[in-house]
């Protein structure tokens, strides 16, 4: 497999990962909503020791609906958020697909926080869906 790279607007903040994601999740929570500016982000986990990141990030430390404390990392110098991670899954990486350099591959495996989506959301019906925060994903 071909390693997946990634980086932020400015290219500031750039990453690598040498293994295939976990999964590849949408999220509806009002949070991602927010930082999607009214859509899910669509978040690709990785185990974070696959993850090799470079250049200096922010920190956004919060609760989210599941009740976990998150840390939400974006570039200092352009914004974009680029991963997240809760501190009660620290081998988990969330890292937004939307930074990666090529996104041709990106498959979504799963819809979650359905019950926040608004009404306009198109939830598509051949991909499992979850109201809530599904399990946690396992590390291979």
């Amino acid at each position: 497999m071909e390693k997946l790279t990634g980086s932020c607007l400015c290219g500031a903040v750039r990453y690598e990962a040498n293994t295939k994601p976990i999964m590849t999740r949408a999220c509806w929570c009002r949070t991602c909503q927010h930082l999607a500016a009214g859509s899910a982000t669509i978040n690709v986990v990785f185990s974070t020791e696959a993850v090799y990141i470079t250049g200096e990030l922010s920190d956004y430390e919060s609760t989210a609906d599941s009740g976990n404390k998150m840390h939400r990392k974006f570039c200092p110098k352009c914004g974009v958020h680029l991963f997240s991670q809760a501190e009660v899954r620290p081998h988990i990486l969330i890292v937004r697909a939307g930074t990666l350099d090529d996104q041709k591959d990106v498959k979504i495996d799963a819809l979650i926080w359905t019950s926040s989506a608004p009404a306009w959301a198109h939830l598509d019906p051949n991909i499992p869906h979850f109201e809530k925060q599904p399990p946690a994903p396992t590390v291979k």
